[in-house]
């Protein structure tokens, strides 16, 4: 095992950690080599420190992609494994910062980055150093079911990281392997919630529940329901599956939950010209929810809602909307699930995006994934913890390696600021991207995402076409939904980054 880690550490080769570390630490400006869009204000600030000083300069595209190699690679790959959603393949020892390399060495700008799952780019030092100490050895080869058997250093090491990150007025976690799992296993603590209220603390199951529910039946198996939202991911499993809105194709010829689905707002932009259109828009939607909430046939135990719908097609709501979901959660004794698979650490400007909304009362339940390289939820409540052993569990209930990870993650994203930095970043990438939209404005459309970070998106009537054409010139960039093209860079992403994004954008809708 350490033959292997020290094997794959060559990657970093070309950064050593304390060099790179030195460098990041540095005040002084560095002058970038990257010249800015075209008609793009730039102010003094905008030359900045690379996080990377190895990092290439500028993409670099030798071939078509896919290229001679992955052409060959794909064809073998596909006899083995399905590769029909396949983007394409990638070359990670020559990846460095915001740079993804492709099998024929295609260099490409990032800004999908494993569809948000990149925080500190790649073969980034100070995760290399964690991957290959004593503790994420053992950590990766004597695994532990953490619920049985759970290291004694368990305690430190969520203290130290993924709980110093909590939500405000949640200070519990489940550690979980994935978006989908964390959604699905906040799901169940809705419902043992919900039940354990109807019944009374304390009070035992009866013989009937028990017996009920290994049938599948009432009461043991209640009639219970999560509300959703149109447009709306939030994973592919089961139960989660249930309350994913996004597209048929996630859903088609799998059976599923009788849950609701209540409007999500469809703003209209830009949004300083039409204000009373959309507080309307957000009036009625949060009339729907209540009207689902108190209509339906069964008991709705919560809501579930991303702060941004990511996979649906990028669609945004104002603070106050969510303000006034909260209200009626708390108005109706309805839990609110706070899906920040996508949105949280960091990529909205705030470290978790719920922060934007300014509640007086925090949600009862986050979940969480992607950038912090684990997963989980985040509650308060101690009633939400199952009156009984066994309830939440599964044999490994997360990985104390990916944890590790996340404690890393967070502590470099607090030594180099990286949060204000985006937001920072975002709001002159916006800047660029509102520019181009007036020399362009049949190709990019409903511009959204100010004052978000660099979680901006807009709509494409070309989309696709736009998606491989900005790959000829060495962006990767991603999309959601029906139209729309997403931003999802890295929290590294500096403004010489957007610069390239922005002359790339528009050397492609100059063709």
């Amino acid at each position: 095992m350490l033959s292997t880690l020290r094997g794959s550490s060559r990657a970093f080769s070309r950064v050593s950690v304390r060099r790179a570390v030195e460098i990041q630490q540095r005040r002084a400006i560095h002058n970038t080599r990257c010249r800015p869009a075209a008609n793009i204000a730039v102010d003094s600030v905008s030359s900045q420190e690379p996080f990377f000083p190895n990092e290439p300069t500028r993409p670099s595209v030798k071939t078509e992609i896919p290229g001679p190699k992955s052409q060959v690679a794909i064809k073998e790959l596909d006899e083995v494994f399905d590769t029909r959603s396949l983007n394409m393949i990638c070359d990670y020892e020559h990846s460095l910062g915001n740079y993804v390399s492709d099998h024929d060495h295609n260099l490409l700008l990032d800004v999908y980055a494993q569809i948000a799952s990149i925080p500190l780019g790649y073969n980034n030092p100070a995760l290399a150093k964690v991957a290959s100490s004593p503790e994420m050895v053992t950590a990766l080869i004597d695994r532990p079911a953490l619920g049985n058997f759970p290291p004694a250093s368990w305690t430190q090491t969520l203290k130290s990281g993924i709980l110093s990150v909590a939500p405000k007025g949640l200070n519990q976690v489940f550690t979980g392997m994935s978006g989908s799992d964390a959604n699905e296993c906040a799901y169940k603590a809705a419902f043992m919630f919900h039940r354990r209220r109807e019944r009374g603390e304390g009070a035992p199951f009866t013989e009937e529940e028990l017996s009920t529910a290994m049938n599948n039946q009432k009461p043991g198996s209640p009639d219970l329901a999560i509300l959703s939202f149109r447009k709306g991911f939030h994973g592919r499993l089961f139960g989660s599956l249930s309350t994913t809105r996004s597209k048929p194709i996630h859903k088609i010829d799998i059976p599923s939950f009788n849950w609701p689905q209540a409007r999500f707002p469809q703003l209209k932009y830009p949004l300083e010209e039409n204000v009373e259109a959309n507080k309307k828009e957000e009036s009625e939607c949060l009339a729907d929810v209540e009207r689902l909430i108190t209509s339906w046939h069964c008991p709705v135990s919560a809501v579930v809602i991303e702060p941004i719908q990511s996979e649906g097609g990028d669609f945004h709501a104002s603070p106050e909307f969510f303000r006034g979901l909260r209200e009626l959660t708390l108005k109706h004794n309805v839990l609110l699930i706070v899906d920040e698979v996508q949105t949280g650490v960091g990529a909205t400007g705030k470290f978790w995006a719920h922060d934007h909304w300014n509640l007086q009362s925090p949600p009862d339940i986050v979940t969480f994934s992607k950038k912090a390289q684990t997963a989980g939820y985040y509650f308060g409540n101690p009633l939400l913890r199952p009156n009984m052993a066994y309830r939440q569990f599964n044999t490994w209930m997360g990985d104390p390696a990916r944890v590790l990870i996340f404690n890393t993650i967070i502590k470099e994203v607090e030594r180099l600021g990286l949060v204000e930095h985006t937001a920072q970043t975002g709001a002159y990438l916006f800047n660029g991207l509102e520019q181009l939209s007036k020399k362009f404005p049949g190709e990019i459309q409903n511009l959204r995402g100010k004052n978000t970070g660099t979680f901006i998106a807009w709509d494409s009537p070309q989309r696709d076409a736009f998606l491989k054409k900005m790959k000829t010139v060495g962006v990767n960039i991603g999309g959601c939904g029906e139209s729309a093209v997403r931003l999802r860079p890295m929290l590294v992403f500096q403004r010489h980054h957007a610069d390239i994004l922005l002359e790339s954008i528009e050397k492609v809708l100059k063709a």
